[in-house]
């Protein structure tokens, strides 16, 4: 689903319009944005929870050479699905 198909279910389930939408949906995406870089988590109860995870650093493969490469210690996001969500593809 893109961004744009995200907006017109939202202003079709709400009855807002698109740009109230696009608006509420941009709000929701900054705060979730800063929840996870100020605490390192954002739960959203009954759907999940988005949590920082470090990556260590490893050695990897260049695919077209071969050759072993260094690869550095990172941070990524995962998401954890809550129980409902679960329940709810099951």
């Amino acid at each position: 689903m893109t961004k744009t198909e995200l907006i017109s279910g939202m202003a079709k389930e709400t009855g807002l319009t698109k740009a109230d939408s696009e608006r509420a949906l941009n709000a929701f995406l900054a705060i979730a944005k800063a929840t996870i870089k100020k605490d390192g988590r954002f739960p959203l109860a009954g759907f999940g929870t988005f949590v920082v995870v470090n990556r260590k650093a490893r050695t990897g493969r260049n695919p077209r050479t071969g050759q072993p490469i260094q690869i550095k210690a990172s941070k990524a996001v995962r998401f954890r699905p809550g129980k409902e969500l679960i329940q709810s593809i099951a």
